[in-house]
């Protein structure tokens, strides 16, 4: 059974709703000043150092990309918040897993990454929105891996009338000051020095109780981490 902690949607008000809107204007407005600094930067320097030019695009480069991911993980989210039940079917887990496996397939290659699972159950739900959630818990699992080759394990357990699945890991684990706020818009484990914008598992959340499911993590610091989401099951 998911524990109390589980986690619900990211607001419940209009105020909280403001707050995240107020830290995507934040954090997109942080990405475009780097990118006006440096090109002013760069205006300056061209004439006189090719080092010095080649640096300032770099960050450039990298401003841009980050208002990339943001912009890409604002459009997701909004597609989760949008899921209608009219979308819902008869769906195997296993058929889901395989298309979020096929589309990581050059960075499961890139990490010599192990990914393995049980039989999977079939569940009522959107298909492309339950394959992104398997998605984006294995990028997570192989962003934040460890020194180890990255083994991830799926496994589903009934629970009445849902399915209960988990995603586990060998990686780096989650320090428990961090196991509930990984779950809120825009924070990044260890101060945001891995690629991302902090929207991945928000994203899943979303999904997840939008079809009626919650989503939770357990996680021992050095050793990996578990996460869990539930799904109504698909009874015939």
């Amino acid at each position: 059974m998911p524990p109390d902690t589980a986690r619900s949607r990211p607001w419940a008000s209009d105020r909280d709703l403001s707050h995240f809107l107020l830290r995507a204007c934040h954090d997109l407005k942080s990405a475009v000043r780097a990118i006006r600094t440096s090109a002013e930067l760069l205006g300056r320097d061209a004439p006189q150092s090719k080092a010095g030019t080649a640096k300032t695009l770099g960050f450039i480069t990298d401003g841009a990309r980050q208002i990339e991911l943001l912009t890409d993980g604002l459009a997701n989210y909004s597609v989760a918040l949008q899921i209608e039940r009219e979308s819902f079917q008869r769906i195997g887990m296993s058929v889901a897993l395989r298309t979020a496996l096929a589309r990581l397939d050059n960075e499961l290659r890139a990490q010599r990454a192990e990914v393995s699972a049980d039989d999977l159950p079939r569940v009522f739900g959107n298909p492309d929105r339950l394959a992104e959630v398997f998605g984006i818990l294995l990028r997570n699992a192989l962003r934040h891996r460890s020194e180890r080759e990255p083994r991830i394990h799926i496994s589903a357990e009934r629970q009445g009338a849902d399915w209960h699945f988990a995603v586990r890991d060998n990686g780096a684990g989650i320090e428990p000051a961090w196991l509930d706020r990984v779950f809120e818009p825009f924070e990044r484990m260890r101060g945001g020095e891995n690629e991302g914008v902090g929207l991945g598992l928000p994203i899943c959340q979303a999904i997840v109780e939008r079809h009626g499911g919650k989503l939770w993590a357990q996680s021992t610091p050095g050793e990996g981490s578990t996460f869990f989401f539930s799904v109504p099951a698909a009874d015939d």
